[in-house]
C-alpha cells in the first residue's frame, strides 16, 4: 500500500487558525476603534515633554518587537498558544485524541464493510445462477426453434429464436453487470484489508506516541519552547505534534474514501433488481466514475490493478475463498513510522 505525501498544515488551515483568524480581526477593529478614540488624548500628552517621551518609549518597544525575527517569533508562539487554549476548549483538537476517535470510526466501518461483502457476495451468486439458468433456457430454445424448422413450424421456429434472442441479450446485460459486482467485491474486500492494517498501525502509533508525548512534554515546557523559539531552535513539542497531526489528516483522507466507496457501494447495490433481471443506470454511473478517478489513498496503484483482474475474463474469481484477514509479519513496517523522522 503506497503512502502518501501529507503536507503538514498551515496555523491558519488548522481549527485554532480559524479562531485565531476571528479574533485577530476583532483586535485590529478594536485597535483601530480605541486608536481613534483616545487619538486626541494621545496628541494632548505629546503636547508635553516628559509624556512625549514616555509615549515614543513606548513606540519605539513596539518597532522593536516588529522587526525583531525572535521577539516576532516569541509573540507569534505566544499567539498561537492561546489561540490552541481557546479553542481546545469547544473542539477536539487534540491529534491523540483525533487518532483515537478515528480507530473507533474505523471499527464501526469495518463491521458494517463485511456485511457489505457478504451482502454483495450473496447478490453475485444469484446473479450466476439466473444467468446460468438463462444459458439453458437459450440453449433449449434454440434446439426447439432448430426442431421446429425441421418440421416446418415456422411460427414455432420464430417463437423460440425470438426468446432466445432476447434472453441472449439480457444475458449480455446481466454479464456486464457481474463484471461491475466483480469490481465491487475485489475493492471491497481490498479495502477491507488495507483498512484493518492503517487500524491496527494507527492503535500502535497512538500506544508507543501517546507515552512519547508525554515524555516530551513533561520535559519540554511551555517555557522551555518559548526560550527555543527565541534562540532559533525547532520546538520539538511542536515538530513532534505536528508529525501525530500529519498523520490524523493522512487516517481522515482514507477513513473519507472508504465511507465514500461503501456510499457508493450501497447505491449500487440498492438499484439491482436480481428478482426482475434490471438494475437502475445512476447506481452504475456512480461507479464508473469512481472507476475514472484518480489514484485511491486507500488502494494506491492496486485500484487499477483491480479494475482490469476484474474485466479480464481469465481471472475468474473465486467467490468461495474467505476475505483475506492480515497478519501482521514480525519485520512488518508500520506505515506511519515515517512521519516522525
Amino acid at each position: 500500500m503506497d503512502q502518501q505525501t501529507i503536507s503538514p498544515k498551515t496555523f491558519w488551515q488548522r481549527p485554532e487558525g480559524k479562531t485565531g483568524t476571528i479574533i485577530g480581526l476583532g483586535i485590529l477593529a478594536g485597535g483601530a476603534v480605541l486608536l481613534y478614540k483616545i487619538l486626541p488624548f494621545l496628541i494632548t500628552l505629546a503636547s508635553n515633554t516628559l509624556y512625549l517621551a514616555g509615549i515614543l518609549l513606548v513606540l519605539g518597544a513596539l518597532i522593536y518587537m516588529v522587526l525583531d525575527p525572535k521577539m516576532r517569533n516569541l509573540i507569534w508562539y505566544m499567539y498561537k498558544s492561546v489561540m490552541r487554549y481557546i479553542t481546545g476548549i469547544f473542539v477536539q483538537i487534540d491529534p491523540i485524541g483525533i487518532l483515537k476517535s478515528y480507530v473507533e470510526s474505523l471499527k464501526g466501518n469495518l463491521g458494517k464493510m463485511d456485511q457489505q461483502i457478504s451482502k454483495l457476495r450473496g447478490q453475485m451468486h444469484k446473479l450466476q445462477e439466473v444467468i446460468l439458468n438463462n444459458k439453458k433456457q437459450i440453449q433449449s430454445n434454440l434446439s426447439m426453434a432448430s426442431e421446429a424448422k425441421e418440421r416446418n413450424k415456422e411460427s414455432m421456429m420464430i417463437l423460440k429464436s425470438r426468446q432466445a434472442g432476447r434472453l441472449t441479450d439480457s444475458n449480455l446485460k446481466l454479464e456486464d453487470l457481474y463484471k461491475k459486482m466483480e469490481v465491487l467485491y475485489r475493492v471491497l474486500t481490498k479495502m477491507y484489508e488495507n483498512s484493518e492494517i492503517m487500524m491496527e498501525d494507527i492503535t500502535d502509533q497512538v500506544a508507543v506516541k501517546e507515552q512519547e508525548r508525554s515524555a516530551i512534554r513533561a520535559s519540554h515546557s511551555a517555557m522551555k519552547s518559548a526560550m527555543s523559539i527565541i534562540s532559533g531552535d525547532k520546538d520539538q513539542r511542536a515538530m513532534f505534534d505536528q508529525a501525530l497531526e500529519a498523520i490524523a489528516d493522512d487516517v481522515s483522507a482514507k477513513v473519507g474514501e472508504m465511507e465514500r466507496f461503501m456510499e457508493v457501494s450501497s447505491n449500487f447495490m440498492d438499484s439491482v433488481d436480481l428478482q426482475n433481471g434490471v438494475f437502475e443506470e445512476e447506481g452504475m454511473k456512480m461507479l464508473e466514475k469512481w472507476e475514472t478517478e484518480g489514484v485511491s489513498l486507500l488502494l494506491g496503484n492496486e485500484k487499477s490493478v483491480l479494475i482490469n483482474k476484474a474485466n479480464n475474463d481469465s481471472d475468474i474469481l473465486d467467490l468461495d475463498a474467505p476475505v483475506a484477514r492480515p497478519e501482521k509479519a514480525d519485520n512488518h513496517k508500520n506505515q506511519y513510522d515515517t512521519f516522525f523522522e
